[in-house]
């Protein structure tokens, strides 16, 4: 049980969780409403494999940074609640699942699928070269609500992009809120992130535009698949959301940035799939 418990906290299951509303609304948009039980089922099991591997793989390449940072050396595999080697079959697990499940979905989504793990792998070392981590850390993320609708439609739609962007955007703009409580140590050991670059108050700006672009991207979306009035007004509650974490994340005040990043956000995503499908049944 100790075992189950560790590996259910390495995961962050939860935090999985709060990312599918946005894979399901790309389905929801290929089918014009709820897909079948089966394209449901095999893109909710995708994006777990892909997700839970991403998330090891990340793990063990950042073992020795996380073993080195007081707030993290207590996380499950630092502190050695769960060994390397059983972290790395867990990933090679995951990943048979990503594979699985995309093939039972087209073979579209099959071929692509070793493209999204190379974006996975290669987002882990980023933070050892460039500030860009975070942006490219939530392209990486977009890629989810695209390769839904094609799990769904069976071809690539230009219009995702904006998608994938409204994805991109709002994962990276919490990132960067997130990372700011690491700013010295990043500093100190020589790593790459937009709050070391730009300290608390650049990174927040940062952050700010990132999710005022989410809200554009979002409405932009909105105007190239014909949604109206129903999918605007969740838009709107969305930003109101990402407007009370920027009220409660400030410099200086990070007391609630777990909240704010993982907590809140939850409720960005589940608001805007929603109030899409609202919008598409009426």
């Amino acid at each position: 049980m100790t075992k189950i418990k560790a590996f259910f906290s390495l995961i962050d299951i939860e935090h999985t969780l709060f990312g599918l509303p946005f894979a399901y609304l790309g389905a929801c948009l290929a089918a014009w409403g709820i897909p079948s039980g089966h394209d449901i089922l095999w893109i909710t099991a995708a994006m777990i494999g892909a997700r839970t591997a991403a998330l090891c793989l990340n793990r063990l390449i950042d073992y020795h940074i996380d073993k080195a940072n007081p707030r993290t050396s207590g996380w499950v595999l630092p502190s050695g609640k769960l060994s390397r080697k059983v972290v790395g079959f867990i990933a090679f697990l995951f990943l048979l699942l990503l594979f699985f499940s995309a093939a039972q979905l087209n073979s579209l989504c099959l071929k692509l699928a070793p493209l999204a793990v190379i974006c996975l792998y290669f987002y882990s070392f980023t933070k050892r070269f460039t500030w860009w981590c975070h942006l490219i850390l939530g392209a990486v993320i977009g890629l989810g609500p695209i390769g839904s609708y094609i799990g769904v439609a069976g071809g690539i739609d230009v219009r995702t992009l904006l998608l994938g962007i409204t994805v991109a955007t709002w994962i990276a703009g919490f990132d960067i809120m997130y990372a700011c409580q690491d700013i010295e140590f990043d500093r100190v050991n020589g790593l790459y992130s937009i709050p070391a670059r730009f300290g608390e108050k650049g990174a927040l700006r940062f952050s700010l535009v990132l999710h005022i672009l989410t809200i554009v991207s979002l409405i932009c979306a909105g105007e190239v698949f014909t949604l109206s009035w129903w999918y605007y007004a969740g838009v709107i509650i969305a930003a109101l959301v990402l407007a009370v974490e920027h009220r409660i994340v400030r410099p200086g005040e990070f007391s609630r940035v777990n909240f704010a990043s993982f907590g809140l956000n939850r409720y960005v995503s589940l608001i805007i799939l929603i109030a899409a499908l609202i919008d598409m049944r009426f």
